[in-house]
């Protein structure tokens, strides 16, 4: 099951994230074998679709989530959705990590 985490994005700035997935013990996942995927969107149905970049991994299961100022000028602003997944390699297994909503503030200065 993922964990859920709320996240609040600047409108027109950039913005990073840092996320620490550890296991039930609090032990920090082994990301070595893993690619990682995140989306944002307006709603769950929605086509469009904002991706972070995400970097990290390793064995520390630390992974940045990451958009840059003019992908978050192109965000109206209001409410998203957004999840992180992690697919294993050699399996092709999928495991969604975290999601939970984005809120996009908007920005005064242009």
């Amino acid at each position: 099951m993922a964990i859920k985490a709320n996240l609040t994005v600047d409108q027109g700035t950039t913005f990073t994230t840092t996320l620490n997935l550890t296991d039930s013990d609090d032990i920090p996942i082994n990301l070595d074998n893993y690619s990682y995927s995140a989306q944002l969107r307006k709603h769950y149905t929605s086509s469009n679709s904002t991706s972070f970049t995400v970097s990290g991994g390793g064995n520390t299961g630390i992974l940045t989530l990451a958009l840059s100022a003019n992908a978050t000028s192109n965000l109206t602003f209001g409410r998203y959705v957004y999840d992180v997944e992690i697919t294993e390699t050699s399996s092709g297994a999928v495991t969604r990590v975290v999601e939970g909503i984005v809120t996009v503030t908007p920005n005064v200065t242009r």
